[in-house]
C-alpha cells in the first residue's frame, strides 16, 4: 500500500496543502514547529481515526476554522482509492470513499499505517492506559470488527459504573441492586472477547518483538510481553487489588478458553462487589488490565535504561508492521518514523534503516536531514511554516485532490460544506 497524494484544508497549521509521495522512502524536512509532524498525523488519522499526539480532534482543526478536510489517495498495485475525512471541531466527523459518504469507522479498512514517534515512549513508561491504547489500536487494524466490540464494551462499562454511582449515592447495598446483574452479563460477554483478543495479540507479537528488539539494540535482552488481568487480581490502578503482578501474570500464562475467562470474570466481580458499591467504580475488566513489558526479566517501566526503552517502543511498532504485513491483503502498511532518528545513536540509526528499507513506503520526518541515514533519503520534501516548499513530483503521480472535484480552495471549501450535509456520523 502506498500513499500517492495527501491534500489538506484547515488542518493544523495548513490552510491548504498538497503533497505527492512516492514508493520507497520519503523524508519531510523542516525545523521544529513548521508542520512536518502534522503531515504524518494526517496520514495516520485514516488508520486510527485519531491523533498520536492528542486525545481530542479539535486541536487538529486550524485556528479559526470549524472543520478540517484531509484527503489521501492510496494505491494497492493498480487499484486506486481516494479517502476523505472531515474532522470537526465539535460534533461527529464525516467520511467519504471515492466520493461516496461512508461511516468514519470504515476508513481503517482501507488504510493501514504504523506510526512511530517520540510520544511512543509513553507506551513503555506511562500508566497502563497507554499500553491498552496501543494494543487496542493494533487489534482494530488487524480486525476492524474489534472497533465495535471495544465501543460496545465502553458503553456497557459507562452504564454499569453510572448504576454503581447511583447506588452509592442512594445507599443501596448488595442484593438490593438486582439490575446490576444484567450489566454484569454484558460486561462479561464483551470483556471476555477483548481479553482473549488481547492475549492472542501478545502471543503473536512475542516473536516479532524479540527479533526487532535484538536487531535494533544489537543484543538479546529477552523482551517479553504478558497481560496482567484484573480478573486474576492484578490492577495497577488500584492499590487495594488482591494479588501481585507476578502472581497475576503466572495465573494467566496458559491459553484460557472463553468459558474459563467468563468464569474467572464472574468470580472477580462477585469478590469485588462490596468494594465497587463503596467506591462507585467498576473495578474488574479489561479497562483495568495492563500489558507488562520486560527486558532482562525486569519490567521495562522503572528498570530499563533510556536506550532500552527506546528499543522496546520501536520493537513494538516494527513488530506491529510485520504482523499487518503478514496478514493484510492490501500490501505493506505505510510505515511512518516521526522525529525518530534524532533520538538514536549512530548504530541504532543504521540498524533501524536496514529494518525498514524493505517496506513499500516509509515516511520519515526530521529537523536535520543528515540525521536520516542516506539510504532513506530517496525523496525529500521541505516544509516551512505550513507550506510545502520543495515537493517535486513525476507527471504520472499527480492527481486532483478529489474524484470529480476541482482543486481550487473555493471548491474544496464548497465540498466541505456538502460533506457536512451528506456524510454519515462516526
Amino acid at each position: 500500500m502506498i500513499v500517492e497524494q495527501l491534500s489538506l484544508v484547515d488542518f493544523r497549521n495548513y490552510a491548504v496543502a498538497d503533497v505527492t509521495l512516492a514508493s520507497g522512502a520519503n523524508v519531510f524536512v523542516g525545523r521544529n514547529g513548521q508542520g512536518k509532524t502534522n503531515l504524518a498525523e494526517a496520514i495516520g488519522f485514516f488508520a486510527t481515526l485519531g491523533s498520536h499526539r492528542v486525545s481530542q480532534d479539535a486541536p487538529m482543526v486550524r485556528d479559526g476554522a470549524d472543520a478540517a478536510i484531509v484527503r489521501m489517495r492510496l494505491a494497492y498495485g493498480e487499484r486506486r482509492v481516494l479517502l476523505e475525512a472531515q474532522v470537526n471541531r465539535t460534533g461527529s466527523n464525516k467520511a467519504r470513499v471515492n466520493g461516496a459518504a461512508v461511516r468514519t469507522a470504515e476508513l481503517p479498512r482501507y488504510a493501514q499505517v504504523v506510526l512511530f514517534a517520540p510520544e511512543d515512549l509513553q507506551i513503555v513508561r506511562a500508566d497502563p492506559s497507554a499500553r491498552r491504547r496501543f494494543a487496542d489500536q493494533l487489534l482494530i487494524q488487524r480486525a476492524p470488527r474489534m472497533a465495535g466490540v471495544l465501543g460496545d464494551y465502553d458503553r456497557v462499562l459507562k452504564q454499569r459504573t453510572a448504576l454503581l454511582k447511583s447506588a452509592r449515592a442512594r445507599g443501596i447495598r448488595g442484593d438490593s441492586l438486582s439490575t446490576l446483574e444484567v450489566w454484569d452479563d454484558k460486561l462479561v460477554q464483551l470483556g471476555t472477547e477483548v481479553i482473549r483478543a488481547r492475549r492472542a495479540l501478545a502471543d503473536d507479537l512475542a516473536g516479532p518483538v524479540a527479533d526487532a528488539y535484538t536487531a535494533i539494540a544489537g543484543a538479546d535482552h529477552r523482551p517479553r510481553l504478558e497481560w496482567l488481568l484484573s480478573i486474576d487480581g492484578a490492577d495497577p490502578d488500584d492499590d487495594e487489588a488482591d494479588g501481585g503482578t507476578d502472581a497475576a501474570a503466572s495465573a494467566s500464562s496458559d491459553a484460557p478458553t472463553t468459558t474459563d475467562v467468563q468464569r474467572r470474570f464472574r468470580q472477580a466481580l462477585a469478590a469485588r462487589r462490596s468494594a465497587e458499591l463503596d467506591r462507585g467504580v467498576t473495578l474488574v475488566g479489561p479497562h483495568r488490565d495492563d500489558l507488562l513489558l520486560r527486558v532482562r526479566d525486569l519490567p521495562v517501566k522503572g528498570y530499563a535504561s533510556h536506550g532500552e526503552s527506546w528499543s522496546v517502543a520501536l520493537a513494538l511498532r516494527l513488530a506491529s508492521a510485520q504482523l499487518l504485513r503478514a496478514q493484510s491483503q492490501l500490501g505493506d502498511p505505510v510505515l511512518i518514523l516521526d522525529d525518530v532518528f534524532a533520538e538514536l545513536d549512530a548504530n541504532r540509526r543504521s540498524r533501524l534503516a536496514a529494518l525498514v528499507e524493505g517496506f513499500e513506503q516509509v515516511v520519515v520526518t526530521a529537523a536535520v536531514e543528515e540525521d536520516v541515514p542516506a539510504s532513506l533519503r530517496a525523496r525529500t520534501v521541505r516544509v516551512v511554516a505550513g507550506t510545502i516548499v520543495d515537493s517535486p513530483a513525476a507527471p504520472d503521480t499527480r492527481l486532483a485532490v478529489a474524484v470529480d472535484d476541482a482543486t481550487s480552495t473555493a471548491d474544496v471549501r464548497t465540498d466541505q460544506a456538502q460533506t457536512t450535509k451528506e456524510g454519515s456520523g462516526s
